[in-house]
């Protein structure tokens, strides 16, 4: 590798999908700006990888999020009370592994995209007296206000945040403002709308009709929480439609809806784990899943109205999404089961209904936000200050 190759050191968790899907845009991202052979990109899954205790406590907050949805405020309760990722137990476990990997690869720059590394990472940096010379960038990928206290550290270098709304909470945390840009999420380009003919071209790549009325029921990266029961009563209707089911990586899940799409009285499509979301939501009409923060604005991006999962009170950083969803009219929220089988009926049989859902998530998306947020990073780069006058973003949502 040559000596002025730029070096990334991405730091992610598999807590949940979306810190693992923007890792992975942004990874995309870095190869596509240097041309894919003049850069070097690493994601590190930080928590998980360091040390088994850190490892129990992500498979903790899967089984939670899977298993016992309802649980969650009181994990994010904790977390904000006691703050682990700030506390010197933890740290002191975790610091052996990520030193060594960041010694072995001395990046130049660091970028976290999610809220439990911010610190550890600095630290790190003051250790190795780097802290001058190495840009630690954080990209908040909660997009609304109310999200989790650990985004916020005195030592990161550069936020880059989804909104005037995240932006807020960042000041109401304590950082100062001349660090914070808002830059829109990190969404992969490919989450874009489809015209009619790629939507019909999505449904027939998946086995279905192409000209009928299609529902994403969407379980999420680690297939859980509320969607199967919603599922079970969605299955039970009498609908002119076909559906697709998403079970991620959940395989007793997967089994499960074979067996109750079995007894549907329209077409159902199940499917396990899929890296091709954005056809997913190309196929469809309307999705149906919880507000998760890179899921909601991927399918946002695709124009693609949503059904909100609110049968149990939403986590608290997924409140604020709730509400801008409901304020923007650009989704559905769900608050019961039953629910399910008349909503989808009035979808389909109210176009007009249907129309105003789709035009309502225009504009809630920022086009490019991956690119600029690639820019901004590398305008940190030794040699690449005179790309720091990157175009402003605007994001009023």
């Amino acid at each position: 590798m040559p000596q002025n190759t730029p070096k990334i050191l991405i730091i992610s968790s598999d807590t949940g999908g979306g810190h693992r899907s923007a890792a992975q845009a942004l990874a995309e991202g870095f190869e596509k700006f240097w041309h894919g052979d003049s850069s070097a990109v690493r994601v590190v899954k930080a928590i998980e990888e360091s040390h088994r205790i850190t490892d129990r406590l992500v498979n903790i907050y899967n089984w939670v999020l899977r298993n016992r949805q309802h649980w969650m405020k009181y994990l994010y309760w904790a977390v904000n009370r006691f703050r682990p990722e700030t506390r010197d137990f933890f740290q002191r476990r975790c610091m052996g592994f990520l030193k060594a990997q960041f010694e072995k690869w001395c990046p130049h720059v660091v970028v976290s995209v999610h809220p439990l590394t911010q610190h550890i990472f600095a630290r790190i940096l003051r250790e190795l007296n780097l802290s001058s010379q190495i840009p630690l960038v954080t990209i908040v990928t909660d997009p609304c206000y109310g999200f989790w206290k650990g985004w916020a550290c005195d030592d990161v270098s550069l936020y880059l945040v989804a909104n005037e709304d995240a932006r807020q909470q960042l000041l109401d945390y304590g950082v100062s403002a001349e660090k914070i840009k808002i830059s829109g999420l990190p969404l992969h380009p490919k989450f874009t709308e489809a015209n009619e003919a790629a939507a019909q071209d999505a449904r027939k790549a998946f086995g279905l009709d192409p000209n009928k009325f299609t529902v994403f029921v969407n379980a999420g990266w680690i297939g859980g929480g509320n969607i199967p029961k919603i599922f079970k009563e969605l299955v039970a209707g009498e609908l002119d439609v076909q559906a697709i089911f998403l079970a991620g990586k959940n395989e007793e899940l997967r089994l499960e809806a074979e067996e109750i799409a079995k007894h549907a009285k329209f077409p159902v499509k199940v499917i396990g784990y899929s890296d091709e979301i954005e056809k997913l939501m190309h196929s469809a009409n309307v999705m149906i899943s919880k507000l998760g923060g890179l899921t909601t604005f991927e399918a946002l991006a695709c124009r693609l109205p949503i059904i909100a999962d609110l049968t149990t009170p939403p986590m608290p950083q997924e409140a604020g999404t709730v509400k801008l969803l409901s304020r923007r009219g650009a989704g559905i929220l769900l608050k019961k089961t039953t629910d399910i089988v008349p909503t989808i009926q009035s979808l389909i049989g109210n176009s007009g209904r249907y129309n105003d859902l789709k035009a309502a998530t225009a504009g809630l998306t920022v086009p490019g936000s991956r690119d600029y947020i690639v820019r901004e990073i590398a305008a940190l780069l030794p040699g690449n200050s005179e790309m720091a006058d990157v175009p402003a973003v605007a994001a009023s949502v």
